[in-house]
């Protein structure tokens, strides 16, 4: 059998790393037509990122046709030639560029059609190299869409597939309906009077997108109908603007109530107030924004108490911002007396059917922006006076890590609304079908063929088209019950509802916003629907998708496909408990539509790959739960992918994992790992993904997802050696260096070089059918790790030889003191030790020395007026310090100055900034190790500006070369 000719692709040997990290951090902000936008979805990939591994699984890196470049410097033309394709690629402005997207695939055409030419003698060329058909694209674990959706983008007939019924049908509405009604025109009513809109052009999914918009706006005037009264207007009311200046003007208008804010209340702990239920409020404020200020304000009367509302800035704003909280451990306190409730207290209340609420405030839409009016009697009866038919009765899970309701009574999903938002939410889910039967009829109408077929079964006349805009509707309704629960928080800072799903988890709130669905403004069901109608307007919608559920250890769609997947990171996100939050309405809706898809009452959880501990009894049932379940889904892709592609897989890390002696580690990346190699697969390549942001609620302050890791694949040959530890420690001692160089180059970020680092050793380690000890044993992927930390020790240790003595000096000393002082004698040995002195360091500027002691200068203590040029003593360690005082101060323009003075001595800063970040996070020195990590994430732009600039010497061209993908 004739062996397949692969070569390497471009994924395999290099990637504009920097261009595709700041494209991906970006995407987090920008909402328009973006797939988080049609649903919420936990961890999804940034389109950037999945864009751009595609497209480099697929291009061949020039160095594997040297018939086509047979220089290295042809070789290097072509690649900064894609490198640059590839950074318009992955601009979000290019997403529906059809000149960027055109250019992308004429190169995966190009590479494919060399591929098919060299494969034309193959067995089974006929069904795996047809050089008129792409392969197409599967992502077993398709979760919130951005991979198949991407490789819909790049031409790719796309498969996606997932356990989870939420993921298959955002899915389908992503990659498998807009194709099926592709550039027909809307069906309703209004559109097939109006001329002007029924005899254009409807491109891609926009007729569909017109329809879902239509026959949504009758679905929110028709509940408006139904349950309008239950969301009424409220006066202004002589007796409210009495001390209210700014209410004056509207006394006796009627305006629109945009959310009810709550209170959770329970009895009082103290006897004298037994009969009184204080609220449990954790803050008074209403709204924080400068010049609008507004609070509640309790006052105790009667031997009860009521809520006032003002405006201004309170008399005593701590207790303002603090509510009735009292901290941790005493929770809240009572309003009437003062006294503490603890939280167990409050859990026993909860459980037992106790806990209430009261109305604290009511803020409604003025014609200057929010108007914030005290609770009403009126508004609270008849909050009271909806009588919900259903409710979700579905079970919370017993998972205390990310659902914390059932601790305090909230025991199902339908205890996490209010009876209104009950009433509302079964009012517009069933909406829905109604709306199928008018889309149905109206099509029949406008002449659109009925073939009798369902969407399911792959229909596209009148009763598939009615139920692919059912689907839309019904995902809007999804936005709203996102919007709609006790679990919505009201923001201070921008006046509007929180969503439920702030966090990858269901949360106790507190004091929570009742939003009306009908206003103009936060929560209201147009507005949320208007999102799903934004994405549909930029939907591919070629060519063709498919959506399935399948559980990814057994499924065979990954046949003779290009594989890319995104699996679940171990335990950090239970998609299947989240998910129930929406499946439950969605099942409501769509159950005729998709009778097999939502057969279950709930979501499939038992054969979900998550080391779930409370699902499977203990920590070591579920590692090998999701060991061996991920060892037989890799294993199925390294069966089944497509042979001349590599498979591509992402995970994420967290900031910090598990540390031990050997250095940081991680069950969950070690165990997949494990589970990767065990599947048969070889690492030929990895690149580490900065693709989350900072600032996300989860990110702040805790150990959140910080990179994604994406590992590049290809089957292990059967007949690959065994290795002894000692060859496989001296492959690494022989290889890493040269990656580590590489990754420094590329610009990596400090906080994520030594996960980058583990790529290429465990590709040394993958290489190896088994890599035994001395007694015969096999070496673990947890011992491999720690080889291959201490290795990467090693090679950044060696780095410190480019640096001058001064600057070994001041690493050895910085290690043991930081920038406290030390004792003289200490500092004297050791700087003889590096061929240096004390005094000499002293005249140098890195330090003081005083009374027998010394001190490093802190950046932020050195002078302003520093010239390197004028430096005759010019050492790594103060360019260091200085460009981090510069930055500091000036920004990335002011570094950029002091960079084209330093010439090619600022390529040394980088470096020593790396060695620096490493060393300080070894040593918890968190302050220090931002300075450090953000002067290596600045580099390229500095070095952008110095070179603009026109002031950098010639000698830094090379500085220039090195840094620029």
């Amino acid at each position: 059998m004739n062996p397949i000719k692969r070569c390497k692709k471009l994924i395999e040997v290099a990637l504009p790393l920097e261009a595709i990290n700041q494209a991906s951090a970006r995407e987090k902000s920008i909402r328009h037509g973006h797939p988080s936008t049609l649903h919420l979805w936990w961890a999804r990939r940034p389109l950037a990122a999945a864009r751009a591994v595609i497209f480099a699984q697929m291009v061949d890196d020039p160095a594997s046709v040297p018939e086509e470049f047979p220089t290295p410097e042809a070789q290097e033309a072509e690649r900064q030639r894609l490198f640059r394709l590839m950074k318009q690629l992955v601009q979000w402005e290019n997403t529906t560029n059809v000149t960027v997207l055109q250019a992308a695939r004429d190169e995966i055409w190009k590479s494919w059609r060399r591929t098919c030419h060299d494969n034309a003698r193959h067995p089974r060329a006929a069904e795996l190299f047809n050089p008129d058909k792409l392969p197409a694209f599967h992502d077993p674990f398709a979760g919130g869409g951005s991979l198949p959706l991407e490789a819909q983008r790049l031409g790719l007939e796309a498969y996606a597939s997932d356990l989870n019924p939420v993921a298959v049908l955002i899915n389908k509405a992503m990659i498998e309906i807009p194709p099926r009604f592709a550039g027909q025109p809307p069906v309703n009513p209004e559109a097939r009077k109006d001329k002007n809109l029924f005899g254009r052009e409807w491109k891609g999914a926009q007729g569909l997108a017109e329809d879902v918009r239509y026959y949504g706006q009758w679905m929110r005037d028709e509940a408006e109908k139904r349950i309008g009264h239950l969301y009424p207007k409220i006066e202004v009311t002589p007796d409210m603007a009495a001390d209210r200046a700014d209410l004056k003007p509207l006394v006796g208008q009627k305006l629109t109530v945009i959310a009810w804010l709550w209170a959770r209340t329970v009895k009082s702990p103290n006897p004298a107030f037994a009969h009184v239920d204080v609220p449990l409020a954790s803050t008074f404020m209403l709204s924080t924004k400068p010049g609008k200020e507004a609070y509640v304000e309790p006052v105790i009367e009667n031997g009860g108490y009521r809520f006032t509302v003002k405006v201004g800035k309170p008399e005593d704003p701590e207790a303002a911002k603090n509510g009735t909280s009292a901290g941790k451990r005493a929770a809240f306190k009572c309003l009437m007396s003062g006294a503490p409730i603890p939280y167990d207290y409050i859990r026993s209340e909860g459980q037992a059917g106790r806990m209430g609420a009261r109305l604290m405030a009511i803020v409604a839409e003025g014609e200057r922006g929010r108007v914030y009016l005290p609770p009403t009697p009126e508004h609270e009866a008849i909050a009271q006076e909806a009588k919900p038919t259903w409710k979700p009765e579905v079970a919370l899970p017993a998972n205390p890590r990310d659902f914390k309701t059932p601790l305090y009574g909230l025991t199902t999903y339908g205890d996490l609304f209010t009876p209104r938002q009950l009433v509302a939410l079964t009012t517009f889910s069933d909406l829905v079908g109604e709306a199928m039967e008018r889309v149905r009829r109206d099509a029949l109408a406008a002449g659109l063929p009925d073939d009798g077929k369902p969407l399911r079964d792959g229909g596209t006349g009148t009763q598939a088209y009615a139920e692919a805009v059912g689907v839309y509707l019904a995902l809007g309704v999804d936005r709203l019950a996102d919007r709609s629960s006790t679990i919505c928080g009201w923001d201070t800072g921008f006046t509007k509802i929180r969503n439920t799903f702030g966090r990858q988890a269901i949360l106790m709130t507190w004091d929570y916003a009742e939003g009306n669905p009908f206003s103009d403004s936060t929560g209201n069901f147009s507005a949320l629907l208007e999102w799903v109608e934004k994405f549909l307007l930029e939907a591919p919608a070629r060519p063709c998708g498919s959506s399935l559920q399948q559980d990814a250890s057994s499924q065979s769609i990954s046949a003779d496909k290009l594989v890319s997947t995104d699996p679940p990171y171990y335990d950090n996100i239970g998609y299947a408990d989240l998910s129930d939050f929406f499946y439950v309405w969605l099942r409501r809706s769509l159950r005729p539509v998709f009778p097999e898809l939502f057969a279950t009452l709930a979501v499939p959880k038992a054969e979900e790959l998550v080391a779930t501990p409370y699902r499977h009894g203990s920590t070591e049932k579920a590692e090998k739960f999701f060991l061996d379940g991920m060892t037989q889904a890799m294993h199925r892709l390294a069966e089944q992918a497509h042979p001349a592609f590599p498979v591509t897989i992402y995970y994420a890390f967290k900031q910090s994992e598990t540390e031990s002696a050997e250095g940081t580690s991680s069950t969950g990346w070690e165990t997949f790992l494990d589970a990767v190699i065990r599947a048969g697969f070889a690492i030929s390549g990895t690149w580490p993904m900065r693709t989350e942001l900072s600032n996300r609620m989860i990110g702040s302050g805790t150990n959140a997802l910080a990179s994604s890791i994406v590992l590049v694949c290809r089957k292990r040959p059967a007949d690959a050696p065994t290795a002894t530890r000692r060859e496989f420690v001296q492959a690494l001692k022989a290889e890493l260096p040269a990656a580590l160089a590489e990754l420094q180059k590329a610009n990596i970020a400090p906080v994520d070089l030594a996960q980058a680092a583990i790529g290429p050793g465990m590709a040394v380690y993958t290489r190896y059918a088994r890599v035994l000890d001395a007694e015969g044993k096999p070496v673990a992927v947890r011992e491999a790790l720690a080889l291959i930390n201490a290795t990467l020790d090693e090679a950044l240790a060696e780095q410190e030889g480019d640096f001058d003595a001064d600057t070994r000096w001041a690493l050895a000393w910085f290690e043991q003191h930081g920038f406290a002082e030390g004792e003289y004698g200490v500092a004297e040995t050791l700087s003889k030790a590096k061929n240096t002195s004390v005094a000499g360091l002293a005249e140098a500027g890195l330090l003081e020395s005083k009374r027998g002691k010394v001190r490093l200068f802190r950046p932020d203590e050195l002078p302003t007026d520093w010239d390197p040029e004028r430096d005759r003593r010019l050492t790594a360690w103060e360019v260091v310090h200085h460009l981090i005082r510069t930055l500091e101060a000036s920004g990335e323009s002011g570094a950029a100055t002091l960079v084209g003075k330093l010439g090619a001595n600022a390529e040394t800063a980088r470096e020593l900034a790396y060695r620096l970040y490493t060393m300080c996070e070894r040593k918890k020195r968190a302050a220090e190790a931002l300075s450090y990590n953000a002067l290596v994430q600045s580099w390229p732009e500095i070095v952008r500006l110095a070179r603009e600039s026109g002031t950098a010497r010639p000698a830094q061209e090379t500085l220039f070369e090195d840094v620029e993908a």
